[in-house]
């Protein structure tokens, strides 16, 4: 009986942090949204270290080093659409992950386009693959821990808010929105990962997987 009540009290002690942990996050970034300026993008993002020319291809080692997102983005591709090769238990999880890996297809695609001519036109070519990897990664971490209903919901609003931020930034030259879903979304993994159990093995590494999108953005902007 003891244990019943524990257990009842520790689920619904989660289920109120998470709703007022919900609550914050959108009250700072309101405030954030309302009591700060609006940051356009900076023309210094534009100018790289290394702006070399190598068989004709401006700014060579800025594109060349997107070539892994292709090759991680088209094996992840084909694997998670065989749903065995990671033995992944429902169709949602599938398809979050087809998205991440086609993101990451769109990355090496997208930031090359970029770093061929940087500018603020260009741009939102890079910007918005990387933000629908974030998205879809998010996605599958709540198919997994939440269930497929919750999950698909999560990802059409995930990627539908990465494509209004993209757009609130090209119509309007404000990064806010951006950088706000950039930084929340990669922080709201480890968290979640912490927080709630998996039904899989080898859940730490979703900590990695963290640290890794944190590098990846910096590596390719």
């Amino acid at each position: 009986m003891m244990g019943y009540v524990m257990n009842h009290r520790w689920k619904r002690w989660k289920r109120n942090h998470r709703i007022w942990g919900a609550i914050a996050i959108f009250i700072c970034c309101m405030c954030l949204i309302l009591f700060t300026p609006a940051i356009p993008r900076s023309p210094n993002q534009h100018q790289f270290a290394d702006v070399r020319n190598l068989l004709g291809v401006p700014n060579t080692l800025n594109v060349m080093t997107n070539f892994p997102f292709l090759v991680v983005g088209v094996l992840g591709f084909v694997f998670a659409l065989d749903g065995g090769f990671f033995n992944i238990s429902s169709q949602g999880e599938v398809w979050g992950w087809v998205v991440f890996y086609g993101g990451m297809i769109g990355v090496a695609f997208g930031s090359t386009y970029y770093h061929l001519k940087p500018d603020n036109h260009r741009v939102i070519w890079d910007t918005l693959p990387m933000m629908v990897a974030f998205s879809s990664l998010l996605s599958c971490l709540i198919f997994e821990r939440f269930g497929q209903r919750t999950g698909s919901s999560s990802m059409f609003a995930l990627l539908v808010s990465s494509i209004l931020c993209v757009l609130h930034e090209r119509i309007y030259n404000d990064t806010r929105f951006c950088m706000m879903f950039q930084l929340i979304l990669p922080l709201a993994i480890p968290a979640i990962a912490f927080m709630y159990r998996s039904k899989y093995t080898h859940s730490g590494y979703w900590f990695l997987s963290t640290g890794r999108t944190f590098l990846a953005q910096g590596f390719i902007c």
